[in-house]
């Protein structure tokens, strides 16, 4: 029967993960198909605005614009040329008869032209000839200069988005697979061994809040990983620093999320005593730039303004994983709940012993009589929103048990102006 159990709890959970890492993957890869094709119009539509330039030099200086055109070398080959009073008139086409042409004043790149200096339309069908072109129509002081390319193999394969990048995806997905599989593989035995030594109500509590705590912890390094990748596929004009920066951030929230899926079975074994958790030296502040940066990259709307007060270094004998899951839960909390603009962490207290930090928002805060009772485990404020939000109601929990697994103890109040303020301690020392 454990067995049984055990294998329905890891298949459930591995299928979760694997589809949430799809999803994300095929998300990726719309996104950055319809980019690749805008990108590379607009490469073409570039090639295209310099012959017209230099053709309407030609024109506006009163040079002979049909010697250019025949002694020049043409971008592509089949270029159609037409030249255009500002009225719409065409008053020269290389392909077409001109007394065959109508006004072209409203076609969309010849108005974009107009407006802007320039325009350009991906695929048009000519209304002279029925061909499909793709059009570049560049502005002048007296007459706009318009090319096409008639549509054909090559150009189908010029304007094909690069599908490379494919690759890279691919691969991120089966590398979190992978640790998705080892791990929760290693979570499923973990959960057989509680299982031979409790009731079996007591197995089942276990592995509903274990799943519950897996789900909660994984959103913020897949979504740190989603926001840099996001930035890496937008098109956006990068430096090679600053690409890296992000690839960078990337392999330090996937390295995250492994350490998550491997620390998150020994989060409610922390009651149990230390020997079942790792522990090495801590650098808060570390944490807080993690913090920080994570803040940065998040979509205006969702962001909250931090401000850190923390003038000293501290080093705390812990457990990295938990240290860091006080902070981001708490940042998540405010986030998600609070409704304020600002967050507020300080080191109020320091000594050889512990350290007492200060966190806060300048949100809504919550009833009084409700205080006691937000580090319950599944206790929500408001259950609707709390669900329309995706909250477990578990991550105040972890913040208790992560405090007080570090010697500390945690107190909350609704802070004076509107929000809520945490005070906790951290013991310096392994206990």
């Amino acid at each position: 029967m454990a067995s049984m159990i055990k294998f329905s709890f890891h298949k459930r959970l591995f299928l979760q993960l694997i589809a949430f890492s799809w999803a994300i993957v095929l998300c990726f890869i719309g996104y950055q198909y319809a980019r690749e094709k805008e990108y590379k119009s607009e490469f073409l539509n570039a090639q295209l605005q310099q012959y017209n330039r230099h053709l309407l030099t030609t024109v506006e200086e009163g040079e002979p614009f049909e010697d250019y055109i025949a002694t020049h070398d043409k971008p592509f080959d089949e270029l159609r040329i037409s030249i255009i009073t500002l009225s719409g008139a065409v008053i020269y086409d290389n392909t077409i008869p001109v007394d065959s042409l109508d006004n072209h004043r409203y076609r969309p790149e010849v108005a974009d032209a107009l407006v802007k200096g320039e325009g350009y339309n991906i695929s048009r069908q000519s209304t002279s000839d029925g061909r499909e072109y793709f059009y570049s129509a560049s502005r002048g002081e007296r007459v706009i200069v318009r090319t096409a390319i008639p549509y054909s193999n090559t150009l189908h394969d010029l304007l094909e988005a690069d599908w490379s990048f494919l690759l890279v995806m691919i691969s991120i997905a089966l590398t979190m697979s992978l640790i998705a599989y080892f791990t929760t593989r290693k979570l499923g035995k973990d959960i057989e061994r509680i299982n031979r030594y409790e009731a079996e109500q007591e197995k089942n509590r276990l592995k509903r809040q274990l799943t519950n705590n897996i789900n909660h912890e994984l959103k913020t390094p897949v979504a740190s990983i989603q926001v840099c990748l996001e930035t890496l596929l937008s098109g956006i004009n990068l430096s090679n620093e600053k690409r890296q920066e992000l690839i960078e951030k990337c392999y330090v929230n996937n390295e995250r999320l492994r350490r998550l899926l491997n620390d998150v079975s020994l989060i409610t074994r922390m009651e149990d005593g230390s020997q079942l958790i790792s522990k090495e030296p801590v650098v808060v502040n570390d944490i807080l730039d993690e913090i920080a940066q994570e803040l940065e990259i998040m979509p205006e709307d969702e962001r909250l303004t931090l401000h850190l007060k923390f003038d000293e270094q501290i080093v705390v004998e812990g457990n990295l994983s938990l240290i860091g899951s006080i902070f981001r839960n708490l940042t998540e909390n405010a986030i998600a709940y609070s409704g304020g603009k600002n967050l507020y962490i300080a080191l109020i207290e320091n000594n050889e012993q512990y350290c007492k930090i200060l966190f806060e928002d300048d949100g809504c805060g919550v009833d009084n009589n409700q205080l006691s009772r937000l580090f319950e485990r599944f206790y929500r404020v408001d259950k609707g929103r709390s669900r329309q939000m995706g909250g477990t109601g578990l991550g105040l929990s972890i913040v208790k048990h992560a405090v007080q697994f570090h010697g500390g103890t945690i107190t909350v109040a609704n802070r004076i102006g509107g929000g809520l303020r945490f005070v906790f301690s951290l013991s310096k020392k392994s206990l």
